[in-house]
């Protein structure tokens, strides 16, 4: 399929509702409003079709942009691709999830993580905590380098509070997948989060709320999951 065969089928899926929501949950136009279950069955056609994936981000429609991590062949994300998406990515699930999880599968995931994360844009900042989230959430804690996770605990810490609001959130999130995730790293991300208590974070016009890093940790330990991997960081 082409870039535009794909837009053509995004219109026909898309939907007014779905459309408002996501505009609320900060996409903008141009945007179908295309549900991601309808685009998973697209993606189980397609399955991966790299190319595709860059000329759909290119697009700059909110749906395709969406759709293009899900079929990107991670591993051939250059440094180069991965600096024109994160520029592109003006937040909502771009930052917090499209560019991450691509990121995180590719050999540069790392290091443009701790680029991007001293960026003085706070959308840029924001996706590269989440790429160290994504990261976590689904390799082995053997392959992990603990003490510079250890380190980045420590500075979300110290810095959370001061940080722009989707950093802050993305912050958050770090620190409880560092807790959930990283079975080495439960205590030290739970005592962090009880450092950090609540973070307000502006979620605009929705019903989000922002996790309460300590509770969310502490029930994970409960139901007794925590080191427990997902099996992909694409969803």
């Amino acid at each position: 399929m082409t870039a535009q065969q794909v837009l053509k089928e995004f219109e026909k899926l898309g939907s007014e509702s779905t459309r408002k929501t996501l505009l609320r949950h900060g996409a903008r136009e141009p945007l179908f409003g295309v549900k991601i279950g309808d685009m998973q069955k697209l993606r189980r056609q397609i399955k991966v079709d790299h190319q595709l994936a860059l000329d759909l981000f290119d697009t700059c429609n909110y749906d395709a942009m969406y759709f293009a991590h899900l079929i990107a062949d991670d591993a051939r994300m250059t440094k180069k691709d991965l600096r024109k998406w994160v520029k592109n990515a003006y937040g909502a699930s771009l930052a917090g999830t499209v560019v991450p999880a691509v990121a995180s599968g590719s050999p540069h995931g790392p290091a443009l993580a701790l680029e991007w994360m001293d960026a003085k844009s706070d959308t840029t900042a924001a996706a590269g905590w989440n790429t160290f989230s994504h990261i976590i959430s689904v390799q082995a804690d053997d392959d992990l380098n603990i003490p510079g996770l250890k380190k980045l605990i420590k500075r979300a810490e110290k810095e959370i509070k001061k940080a722009g609001n989707e950093t802050r959130y993305a912050m958050n999130n770090f620190v409880i997948a560092c807790g959930c995730f990283v079975a080495p790293l439960f205590e030290t991300a739970l005592k962090a989060a009880e450092k950090i208590g609540h973070v307000e974070i502006d979620h605009g016009d929705t019903a989000c709320q922002t996790p309460f890093a300590p509770d969310y940790i502490r029930k994970v330990e409960k139901m007794g999951r925590i080191g427990k991997k997902k099996k992909s960081a694409k969803c």
